[in-house]
């Protein structure tokens, strides 16, 4: 299966938001996602400073991760132009 997910730069800050839920929908398989999904992006050379997962759940999208990202992600209205895919 393939993860798609954007690797993107704001004000010197490399972050990465992945468009990915995790299956069983809880905090902590959502932590376990983003961290796997995060340590596979760098070991793939990407610098990921701080990550989120976005997620289409009824008719609205959220995000989960990094406090800050998501309150970013959140004021733009998530990423819609992904840049790169993961093979997971």
């Amino acid at each position: 299966m393939n993860i798609r997910f954007a690797h993107l730069n704001e004000q010197g800050i490399d972050f990465a938001v992945f468009a990915a839920d995790a299956i069983a929908k809880t905090p902590t398989a959502r932590q376990r996602l983003l961290c796997d999904l995060t340590s596979r992006a760098r070991r793939g050379g990407l610098r990921v400073d701080k990550s989120a997962l976005q997620y289409e759940e009824g008719n609205g999208i959220y995000f989960f991760g990094t406090p800050d990202l998501v309150h970013f992600l959140q004021s733009v209205g998530g990423v819609f132009n992904w840049t790169h895919q993961l093979r997971v």
